[in-house]
C-alpha cells in the first residue's frame, strides 16, 4: 500500500465523523474527491472505492449529502473464490449541482445523479437519475419531479 493510499484511507476515516462540515469537505478534497462550492456532506458518509482511484467521486455545487449515505464507486468480491465468476463494478459517481441525497441512501458504481434531483432516504440507486427527478425505493424508481419556481432558476 503506497503513501497516497495510506493518506487517502486516513483522511476518509477522519472525515466520516468530524463535527465540522468545512473540515469534512477539506478532508474529502484531500482524498482526491472533486467537490464543488457550498456543498454539505453529513457525518457517517461512507465512500467505498479503490484507494488508487482519483476523481471517481464528483460532487457539484450546493449538493447536499445527508448523514449515513454510502457512495460505492468500487465493488468486488475481493479475495473470494467466486471472483473469477462474478462481475465486479468500478465507476465514477457524479452528483449534480443542487442534488440532495437522503439519509442512508446508497449510490452504486457508474451512476450520475442529475442536477436538482432528490434521492429519498434509504433508496438504492442502480441507474442514472435524470435532472430534477425525485427517486425512492429499492431499487430507486422515479416518484416525482422537482417543480422549481422559475424565479429561483
Amino acid at each position: 500500500m503506497g503513501l497516497h493510499s495510506i493518506t487517502k484511507k486516513a483522511v476518509k476515516f477522519l472525515a466520516t465523523s468530524f463535527p465540522s462540515n468545512g473540515v469534512r469537505l477539506l478532508l474529502y478534497r484531500m482524498a482526491s474527491y472533486e467537490i464543488g462550492k457550498d456543498v454539505y456532506i453529513g457525518d457517517r458518509v461512507i465512500i467505498i472505492d479503490r484507494l488508487s482511484d482519483k476523481k471517481n467521486i464528483i460532487i457539484g455545487d450546493r449538493a447536499s449529502i445527508s448523514s449515513g449515505v454510502t457512495l460505492v464507486s468500487s465493488s468486488s468480491p475481493n479475495n473470494s473464490r467466486i471472483a473469477p465468476f462474478v462481475k465486479t463494478s468500478y465507476g465514477r459517481i457524479v452528483i449534480g449541482n443542487d442534488a440532495w441525497l437522503g439519509t442512508g441512501s446508497i449510490i452504486l458504481p457508474d451512476i450520475s445523479i442529475g442536477e436538482g434531483s432528490v434521492v429519498g432516504a434509504g433508496a438504492v440507486v442502480t441507474k442514472d437519475v435524470a435532472p430534477f427527478t425525485i427517486v425512492a425505493g429499492v431499487p430507486a424508481k422515479k416518484i416525482g419531479e422537482v417543480d422549481m419556481d422559475e424565479n429561483l432558476a
